[in-house]
């Protein structure tokens, strides 16, 4: 029998929650035994109630609003008790019939070619076009330390540098390795960072075969870098959790982009202010044309 546990953070999207609850229902077969960690970071819709109607024995751990992703992830990892695997489980994701099994035969057929401490990547699709949405990610370049592009999935396993942390299986032997997640991050970044630190330890980061749900890309409308929105605005959002916050951001880039780290911690903050002042002599200079 192996033993999985589910961490799932949530704030306030009810239905969305259940319904990725219901999609985790009969995942794995008879031979795998599923729990549920999920922290509920202040929701004030019923989520956790709702939440244990579909799924009766799930642990709900409470927070007061401001853990967001990273910390309330962190915060599930320290509930999790005993366990094989641990799933990384995004609650805007629908599994498919399936899913939970790939995920384990791909890690069986790593550790059968001596690779069992790897971490294995659910790539998933938009569920109207089908577009690959959230996946393993590699470098651009070697040059472009903190630029990744998504890797869509195939029909075999491939080895990729870090992932999204929408659908991910991590081993027990990786967490004790590298540890839990980072709760030193605000909200984002704390995947990419984690499988990047996994492999600076020695395990491996792959991504499973075909696509194993659905979750719609989050849109950039009304974020920092929203084009339309103004630079006071923009910058404003930049330093929020969800935004990139300069500490979390330095944290990153300390870690991960090497010894010029200090350019790639400013380079965004740099071409966000530099490029509103293109804008602005750009908006002087039609004027004056008129």
């Amino acid at each position: 029998m192996k033993h999985v546990v589910a961490l799932m953070a949530c704030h306030n999207r009810r239905e969305t929650t259940v319904r990725c609850l219901r999609s985790l229902i009969g995942q794995g077969g008879p031979e795998v035994s599923v729990r549920v960690v999920l922290a509920d970071d202040g929701s004030t819709d019923g989520t956790a109630r709702a939440a244990r109607e579909v799924w009766p024995h799930i642990h709900v751990l409470r927070g007061s609003g401001t853990l967001f992703w990273a910390k309330a992830m962190a915060l599930a990892a320290s509930a999790a008790g005993e366990y094989d695997f641990l799933l990384w489980l995004n609650d805007d994701v629908i599994l498919d019939s399936g899913a939970l099994s790939q995920l384990l035969s791909t890690h069986q057929s790593l550790s059968d070619r001596q690779a069992p401490d790897s971490i294995v990547v659910g790539g998933l699709r938009d569920p109207d076009t089908g577009v690959v949405t959230y996946s393993g990610v590699r470098r651009c370049s070697r040059l472009r330390r903190t630029s990744f592009s998504t890797v869509p999935p195939e029909r075999r396993p491939i080895e990729v540098e870090t992932m999204n942390g929408n659908l991910v299986l991590v081993p027990r032997a990786v967490v004790e390795r590298v540890g839990q997640i980072d709760s030193g991050f605000s909200h984002g970044m704390a995947d990419f960072d984690y499988g990047l630190r996994a492999r600076s330890l020695g395990c491996t980061v792959w991504l499973a075969p075909e696509t194993l749900g659905t979750c719609a890309r989050n849109s950039v409308g009304g974020q920092w870098n929203d084009p339309t929105l103004g630079i006071r605005e923009r910058l404003r959002m930049m330093c929020t959790p969800k935004g990139l916050p300069p500490g979390s951001w330095l944290r990153f880039t300390r870690r991960h982009a090497g010894p010029v780290w200090p350019m790639y911690w400013l380079s965004p903050y740099v071409r966000l202010l530099t490029g509103a002042g293109v804008n602005g002599i750009r908006a002087r200079v039609r004027g004056d044309a008129a």
